[in-house]
């Protein structure tokens, strides 16, 4: 059985994949319906040990290790990562992917042969770009169970290449019931392979009636913090008061009383009181004598000379 826990993964800049919590068992086909091609991929990546999550676990039986995951699963046309690229042909993508099978494996340098062996012949001429997605999807099962240790395999959005669902839900049934990867030497005796497939869809499709999950139906159980309720929402601290510079603080003081600035006292005018002006015994007006007025007499004077003697 494979299980994850509050499987959550973050991203640089935002989350790539909410708690998700979901098991898979054997000979049956889980669909776990995911929004975006980053969360889709990140979701095949996490369940087959390819990369680390950020919270949470996934384990395969009791394997709870990303090694043993690894060894132990299968990922599928994941864009980016492992998807067939359009120029490849037919040979060359048998040729990459039995080079990877970890086992001593006699068709590793004979992909011509093996995609003989396994009802290929029809298309080992053509390239990846020729081939209908059911008979792309039906040989990249075949090469990713040449590998005899895969119990799980994980297909990363089977239906982008098309929108016929039956492209690709009946392979994903046929493997997970054990009637794939049983090689070109199998009879009605052979023992079934039954697998633990998972396919990571964008769309749940019409109508079907086994297993289904959707990424993120962990949040809010301990995965991610729940939206705050709001009657728990703090309220903000009002703003502090703008600090007032000193010179507008001295040159405009606020009233205490109204709140309103005081407009600045004027200032008291100066007036000049006439002073009187003292007046002679005959009612005229005398005039201030200053030093101009005592040289002028004493030039005015007449030179008084003293009398003869008579």
């Amino acid at each position: 059985m494979l299980s994850t826990k509050q499987l959550h993964i973050d991203g640089r800049r935002h989350t790539l994949l909410p708690a998700t919590t979901v098991q898979a068992h054997k000979a049956e086909v889980l669909l776990i319906q995911a929004d975006g091609q980053e969360r889709r991929t990140a979701l095949a990546l996490a369940l087959t040990g390819r990369m680390k999550p950020s919270s949470g676990t996934v384990a395969l039986g009791r394997d709870a290790s990303m090694a043993g995951l690894r060894r132990r699963s299968a990922l599928v046309d994941a864009p980016d990562v492992n998807a067939p690229e359009h120029h490849l042909s037919v040979r060359s993508l048998a040729a990459e992917d039995l080079a990877l099978v970890p086992f001593k494996f006699r068709d590793r340098t004979r992909p011509t042969e093996w995609l003989v062996k396994h009802g290929f012949r029809d298309i080992l001429g053509q390239w990846i770009e020729e081939l209908e997605p059911a008979r792309l999807l039906h040989l990249q099962l075949e090469l990713a169970l040449a590998n005899r240790a895969v119990e799980l395999v994980v297909v990363d959005s089977p239906d982008r290449h098309t929108a016929d669902v039956d492209a690709w839900l009946p392979l994903l049934e046929q493997a997970a019931a054990g009637r794939m990867g049983l090689g070109p030497e199998a009879h009605a005796e052979t023992p079934s392979r039954p697998l633990l497939v998972v396919g990571v869809v964008g769309r749940l499709p019409d109508g079907w009636e086994g297993p289904t999950a959707v990424a993120g139906n962990a949040t809010g159980q301990g995965g991610e913090p729940d939206a705050v309720e709001p009657d728990t929402v703090a309220e903000p601290e009002p703003p502090a008061p703008a600090a007032v510079p000193e010179t507008e603080a001295l040159a405009a003081p606020e009233d205490s009383a109204t709140g309103t600035e005081a407009e600045p006292e004027p200032e008291p005018e100066t007036t000049e009181i006439p002073q009187p002006v003292p007046h002679d015994a005959d009612g005229g007006t005398a005039a201030h004598t200053g030093a101009a007025d005592v040289e002028l007499s004493e030039a005015a004077a007449p030179e008084t000379t003293p009398k003869e003697n008579q």
